[in-house]
């Protein structure tokens, strides 16, 4: 997404800013789950022993299967191997799977070496387990024992699940606010995974983005992300999060990447910001940054360096991870038509594209869910009043004289867009919803092939698009308090785009997907304040699509956890 960051701040005539909207800077020194906010855990060592081992980063699952799941977790061999320093002696871990929380049924368990050369993280690649099964897992290494986590198998590829209900989040900016939203989804026994569709960290400096005066608590390192060593501290940093390590302790996450993770949009050659020379060679950073998310995420790579793969959930479901920044074509500068349609340009590359078109019409599932890091419906912004566009722009990436372009995503790649679009519907394929991220604001949207014609073409697919935990959106720019400025800007665009059905400007949270045989629906909740660390959360608005229709419409209610 495009961040302008050392911005002004932005002035509304006739707006003030809300004096009931908090904005204040708290310096937070970040630890480990203690065990009231982390009740899966059973408590975290106090002190780290000089020469003992520590698991100060908590546990994490993640790419569940039919018969096993990545099991992830981090060990400190000594005092002096924090994440990044290259120091520290290998050390041999233990992992265990049970049936119970008390451990007394484990039904497998093995050993992994770790040690600097992959900053002391250890995956465990766990097979042989039952599926549609919940388990608990845990470390160990010499007499230190990890916390405890929950994690759960998918249905058998052939079984009809009944349901699939999953947590999905967006864009978590450190300094921005806390990650409450994470909280909440820890907080909930009723889902069978969390989604995370990018954004998980940003490369940003101290008070870079968001600027001083918006800075909630202080990231680590304090300087922009630019080597192995940044990256794998800023990885460490978030795992210390108490809310972040709640969710991955409770609930396998599974993870793709979209800029944030390297640079600011990021393309296969460079990226927006980065500049090469004065930050080092464009290969080098991308090569940093994703050896350490591979290290510190819970993902199992199905290709080299990249997250687009397939999960299944019996009948039910399939679940396609895009990666939507290693292999596409650089941006189009705003307003060049003939460059953002070239059919020679690219969001996916064609390998990916392809593999995507033949797993959609490949599918026997009820459902085809698509994770797309960038919003695939067009967008145009033309009726949006002047006041607005330089917010907006601000965060989607559009050219303030509200033309029809969002070149950072799917908008910026139309042939991508039309060839992916047409497939759906030459081939008949329904039930397609795409979840998304990205944009800092939450859409309920019908895709059609092509706006123009909507909605005499009826839309081949659905998009779920959630807000950011806690990254800027329309309120935090203009510093006034949400559902104030907003509702023009809204109305507006809903004017100008048919097919966006419902869409949220200024509010922060997550969204909860639950699929059945009969619909899609998606719970959009909204939280309190992302700068109070004990902010509520609160269902905003409910969207579902019947199978079979690809049209939405909005639920009587939302779903009960």
């Amino acid at each position: 997404m495009t961040d302008t960051h050392n911005r002004p701040r932005t002035s509304v005539p006739g707006v003030r800013p809300a004096s009931g909207h908090p904005r204040r800077r708290t310096v937070v020194a970040a630890t480990a789950a203690s065990a009231a906010l982390l009740p899966l855990a059973g408590g975290l060592p106090s002190a780290h022993a000089a020469g003992s081992p520590a698991f100060l980063h908590g546990v994490a699952s993640g790419d569940p299967l039919p018969d096993g799941v990545l099991l992830w977790t981090r060990v400190t061999p000594s005092s002096d191997a924090v994440p990044g320093s290259g120091k520290g002696a290998p050390v041999k871990v233990t992992w265990q799977v049970a049936q119970d929380e008390g451990f007394e049924n484990v039904v497998a368990q093995g050993t992994v070496t770790t040690d600097a050369a992959t900053d002391h993280t250890v995956k465990a690649d766990v097979r042989g387990l039952r599926p549609a099964t919940a388990y608990w897992f845990r470390f160990s290494a010499g007499e230190v024992r990890s916390p405890a986590g929950r994690t759960r198998t998918t249905p058998a590829d052939d079984e009809d699940a009944a349901n699939l209900r999953v947590g999905v989040v967006s864009c978590s900016h450190y300094e921005a606010g806390y990650f409450a939203s994470y909280r909440h989804l820890a907080a909930r026994d009723d889902l069978h995974a969390v989604l995370h569709l990018g954004d998980y960290i940003y490369e940003y400096g101290h008070e870079e983005y968001p600027l001083e005066d918006d800075v909630i608590r202080t990231v680590q390192p304090e300087h922009e992300t630019l080597t192995l060593a940044d990256y794998r501290v800023r990885h460490a940093h978030h795992k210390l999060d108490p809310d972040l390590a709640a969710m991955h302790a409770a609930h396998p996450v599974i993870a793709m990447w979209d800029d944030h993770e390297v640079a600011n949009d990021t393309w296969s050659g460079g990226a927006g910001n980065h500049t090469p020379g004065e930050e080092g060679e464009w290969a080098d950073r991308v090569r940093a940054a994703k050896q350490a998310y591979f290290e510190w995420m819970p993902v199992r790579p199905s290709t080299q360096g990249t997250t687009y793969r397939r999960l299944k959930f019996g009948r039910l479901a399939d679940l396609h991870l895009l990666d939507l920044r290693s292999f596409r074509d650089q941006q189009a500068s705003f307003g060049d038509g003939d460059v953002i349609d070239d059919p020679d340009r690219t969001i996916t590359g064609r390998k990916q594209l392809d593999w995507l078109k033949a797993g959609l019409s490949g599918s026997d599932a009820r459902w085809r869910m698509v994770g797309t890091s960038v919003m695939i419906s067009p967008i145009a912004f033309g009726a949006v009043p002047a006041h607005l566009l330089g917010p907006l722009a601000e965060l989607l990436g559009i050219p303030q004289e509200g033309l029809a372009l969002n070149v950072d995503q799917w908008d910026g790649y139309t042939d991508d867009r039309r060839e992916l679009l047409t497939h759906l519907r030459d081939q008949g394929i329904g039930n397609t919803v795409f979840l998304t991220g990205d944009i800092h604001m939450a859409f309920a949207n019908e895709v059609p092939v092509k706006a123009a014609t909507y909605p005499e073409d009826a839309p081949v697919a659905t998009e779920f698009v959630v807000t950011s935990v806690t990254s800027d959106n329309l309120d935090d720019i203009l510093n006034v308090a949400p559902d104030t400025v907003s509702s023009v800007a809204e109305a507006a665009v809903k004017a100008t785009n048919k097919h966006v059905k419902w869409l949220d400007m200024d509010s922060h949270g997550y969204g909860v997907l639950d699929i059945d045989a009969e619909r899609a629906h998606m719970d959009y909740y909204v939280l309190s304040a992302k700068e109070e660390q004990d902010a509520t959360a609160e269902v905003r608005r409910s969207y579902r699509t019947l199978s079979g229709s690809q049209r939405l419409e909005e639920a009587d209610a939302p779903l009960r956890g």
